[in-house]
């Protein structure tokens, strides 16, 4: 049985596969992809293996993005943290899941519900809905974030989400960029930020950035489909969209 993983924490991949190897005989992990973008072009050029394990929120945004841009013609198991009502949705759509952190009994499971219903995927294709994504992502009114703490000297300073224009990662670390062109330190991942921001408000354009619609200036076609976007207050270096995301990017652009 041949196995694609699509997964961006490297323990998960190794903790996935020791259970695979203990649960399993006969099988080979193909590839082991940790964002959307690599994900997608790993459809467009590779064989589509027998079974695949997918995590929801992936280095550059969620798994759901993938099914905007290629057909999976096999059984998808998602893995997840997200509570029982996302459970449900994937149950309603067919498709099987792990909720983190995975247990080996519900692994084996899964593994024999692929062996049920496998021969039912030869010709179809699995795909999310809009609507279903949206049920995930808005299954109940959100907390967002208002404002965020910053730590400047024996200093702390709070910054409003009014006053804030992008994010970004660098050097291990993550940046708030305020109005005033200030960067302050943060203690959030990018993959954080991405469930506390209103997404109607904010966008991860590339792996490393999430940016304010307010603060986009210019949008550019750029090499290869991508786009490039210049912000205000400007960034250092060039912020490209990826080609993988750029349909989601006009879209939330025309909301």
């Amino acid at each position: 049985m041949k196995i694609l993983i699509v997964e961006d924490e490297p323990f998960a991949q190794d903790e996935l596969k020791r259970l695979l190897t203990k649960a399993m005989k006969d099988y080979e992990v193909v590839a082991c992809i940790d964002s959307v973008e690599d994900s997608v072009v790993w459809f467009e050029n590779n064989e589509a293996p027998d079974i695949v394990f997918m995590d929801i929120q992936l280095s550059d945004g969620l798994s759901f993005e993938i099914f905007e841009h290629v057909d999976i013609p096999v059984p998808i198991i998602f893995t997840t943290a997200y509570d029982e009502y996302a459970i449900q949705a994937f149950k309603l759509n067919s498709i099987d899941y792990l909720l983190k952190p995975i247990k080996f009994v519900a692994l084996k499971a899964a593994l024999t519900k692929f062996e049920t219903i496998k021969g039912q995927y030869t010709n179809t294709s699995i795909s999310t809905d809009k609507d279903l994504r949206d049920r995930l992502l808005n299954r109940k009114e959100p907390d967002y974030k208002m404002r965020f703490v910053a730590k400047i000297g024996d200093q702390i300073r709070h910054i409003s989400i009014e006053d804030t224009c992008y994010f970004y990662a660098e050097d291990n670390l993550v940046y708030l960029v305020s109005i005033d062109n200030k960067h302050f330190i943060i203690d959030y991942t990018l993959e954080q930020l991405s469930t506390l921001l209103n997404p109607d408000i904010f966008f991860r354009a590339t792996r490393g950035h999430i940016i304010k619609i307010d603060s986009i200036k210019k949008v550019h076609k750029y090499f290869n489909s991508r786009l490039k976007i210049e912000l205000e207050p400007p960034f250092k270096d060039e912020v490209l969209v990826p080609r993988a995301k750029v349909n989601s990017f006009i879209e939330w652009m025309d909301r």
